[in-house]
């Protein structure tokens, strides 16, 4: 399957990618550094369309498909993954889900300031931690916690998953001002450091009956399948770290010489960049694919899964090659290979864990089996 892209998106692309080198690379470090959301450079991104890149255009959004916006965020994710990651959580895990199964009365509220970055939205899950929801007149009233929340420290707006008594969970849009929202901890983690996840408390916070996202008993159906979208955005993330170890790999062995010659002219080395340029492509071939069968209201979610897993395994793979490439240069701050082992690390586990996503695939192409 062969995935053209469109003037309108390959436009995007390139937009991306020259805003990603000029605003994204140089702060790059200091984003890591810092630990920070750079609410500067999201206020940029929503000019540019991409924190509302799948909305609508009569919400205020730019009205692009998913596969614009996978490309999109690999851009964003080869210069700066935290800054991808910010905008991953943002679009998939909080705007996407308000769009997707929303009221017109909550797509009119929200989305137009989610779009235009005025907002910036989180996921707040009853897996981690432990969210519960219970009716009080015309409100329900969500206790509990969650935990590694991106965006949480600067997020106007929550999509939260909580358990409903006896056995249901229901999804609820929160806003962050409402009192009883708090965020106790900003995590201290190896990488994708600039998102800044947190760990939320919500105590006796009150959600208007209005606020409920879908049915009552559909809060697990709406997580699974806003997982499942943002395991795409996720995958973009993946390949645009894993293509930032090898642009920097390829520079850099231009550049280093050994024995009287440069590191490029050495036979191994050329096949270690020949692997990692195969692994970059097929990671993206993968995502796009997922994206492009997401566009045509096909099923998407095995894709979606297999994308996830390559390409993070793949960013892995690559970072610890091009730290390797890089001799001691690489375990030093120096050279940014050391921030994208480290994102990379992170991201494994962002949308599925490995171990998550082997039995997704597995579930997929055995309900395929089964039904051929």
């Amino acid at each position: 399957m062969r995935v053209e892209l469109t003037e309108t998106q390959r436009q995007l692309r390139d937009t991306i990618r020259a805003f990603a080198a000029e605003r994204l690379r140089p702060t790059a470090a200091a984003t890591d550094r810092d630990g920070r959301v750079p609410r500067e450079l999201v206020a940029e991104l929503g000019r540019l369309g991409v924190m509302g890149c799948v909305v609508p255009e009569r919400y205020g959004g730019a009205g692009f498909d998913h596969v614009a916006y996978a490309l999109a965020i690999e851009e964003l994710a080869a210069a700066c993954a935290s800054t991808a990651a910010i905008v991953t959580a943002h679009a998939s895990l909080a705007t996407w889900p308000i769009l997707a199964f929303g009221s017109d009365a909550q797509r009119a509220r929200y989305l137009p300031k989610l779009a235009s970055g005025e907002w910036l939205g989180c996921f707040a899950s009853s897996v981690e931690g432990g969210l519960v929801a219970r009716r009080d007149r015309d409100d329900w009233v969500l206790d509990g916690r969650a935990r590694f929340v991106a965006n949480a420290s600067e997020a106007h707006v929550a999509v939260a998953v909580a358990a409903v008594d006896p056995d249901g969970v229901s999804a609820f849009v929160v806003e962050t001002a409402s009192p009883g929202w708090r965020v106790e901890s900003v995590a201290e983690r190896t990488g994708l450091r600039g998102a800044a996840p947190g760990d939320v408390a919500l105590e006796a916070v009150r959600v208007p009956r209005a606020n409920r996202l879908g049915d009552e008993a559909g809060g697990a159906a709406i997580a699974g399948r806003t997982l499942d979208a943002a395991r795409i955005a996720t995958a973009a993330t993946a390949v645009g770290i894993a293509r930032a170890c090898l642009e920097d790999s390829l520079v850099y062995a231009r550049q280093r010489r050994a024995f009287g010659q440069p590191l490029a002219e050495f036979q191994g080395l050329q096949w270690r960049l020949a692997d990692m340029a195969a692994a970059v492509e097929a990671g993206r071939l993968l995502t796009l694919r997922a994206a492009s069968l997401f566009d045509r209201g096909l099923p998407y979610s095995g894709e979606a899964s297999m994308a996830k897993l390559y390409a993070a395994e793949s960013a892995m793979a690559l970072a610890t090659q091009a730290v390797q490439m890089h001799g001691g240069y690489g375990y030093t701050r120096e050279f940014a290979v050391e921030r994208y082992f480290r994102d990379a690390t992170v991201i494994a586990s962002a949308a599925g864990t490995p171990e998550a996503l082997r039995l997704a695939v597995a579930d997929h192409l055995l309900g395929e089996t089964a039904r051929a």
